[in-house]
């Protein structure tokens, strides 16, 4: 990778559909409307990561304050003292549990080269940390759909130019296409891969983590919405190194348990 890891892209405020495709999602039931914000360019790295537990964070010792990592148009969606506990008790257990993979882990407690592949095993407390820690930021579910789906275009692909072309092979992303792949340096389908506004692995890689627990149906009517509820699960988006091409689809949706999971990783929204 040539680029900064930790460049952050804008994306224009606009209205859409979730849940609608054209292709396969054809529920036209659930518009939204997000206001300008920036998205990482590339997900979480292992390299940004040990800056962040370098530094003593993501600990119940060193948690983000209440109120940090906050969306600027959303009441109540920053940081919660109760989640303090939902934390590593210290840094080895944090780094232990970067190992949930235990056949071929992207963490190691060294820099052993794999420092610019997107880190998995990321419960989302932690994700939700390391973006308030790092000046940003989880999206809210809306938001990284947005950015996935080119906006009004909604693309089927982030990379789907016409926007229901259901093209898809390696040379776009990183994903099962007949046999494990293993998670890859970020970028490493870019540009053909990238979506509307210039992201990588929006599609493929590492699952990401959105800001919002899963409550059922997306909420209307949503302008800069959020599910806050505290739901036994939180969203996640865009499929993995893992996973068939279906759960590539940029209006597909995933929840689980928020805690550390085989190929779930993160990348930080942040404000204007």
């Amino acid at each position: 990778m040539n680029d900064d890891c930790c460049r952050s892209l804008p994306v224009p405020g606009g209205t859409f559909f979730r849940n609608y495709d054209g292709v396969d999602y054809l529920s036209r039931n659930y518009q939204a409307t997000v206001s300008a914000f920036h998205l990482d360019r590339y997900e979480i790295t292992v390299g940004r990561l040990r800056a962040f537990i370098d530094a003593g964070m993501g600990t119940r010792e060193h948690p983000p304050d209440a109120g940090d990592g906050s969306h600027p148009e959303i009441v109540d969606s920053g940081w919660k003292i109760a989640w303090n506990e939902a934390l590593s008790v210290d840094t080895a257990a944090l780094k232990a549990a970067l190992k949930c993979n235990p056949d071929n882990p992207t963490w190691t407690d060294m820099p052993e080269g794999n420092e610019n592949k997107a880190v998995e095993c990321l419960d989302w407390y932690t994700a939700f940390a390391f973006c308030a820690w790092d000046g940003g930021r989880l999206p809210t579910e809306a938001e990284w759909h947005f950015a996935a789906s080119g906006g009004s275009e909604q693309r089927y692909y982030p990379w789907s130019r016409p926007a229901k072309s259901t093209i898809v092979d390696d040379s776009y992303a990183v994903f099962s296409n007949g046999g494990p792949i293993g998670m890859q340096v970020v970028g490493s389908k870019s540009p053909r891969g990238d979506s509307r506004w210039g992201h990588s692995d929006l599609a493929g890689n590492a699952w990401e983590w959105t800001l919002d627990s899963a409550q059922g149906p997306y909420p209307v009517p949503c302008h800069d919405c959020a599910a806050l509820n505290e739901s036994r699960y939180r969203t996640f988006r865009g499929g993995s190194h893992f996973e068939i091409a279906a759960a590539l689809r940029s209006a597909d949706r995933h929840v689980f348990y928020p805690e550390a999971h085989f190929f779930i990783g993160a990348r930080c929204a942040r404000n204007p």
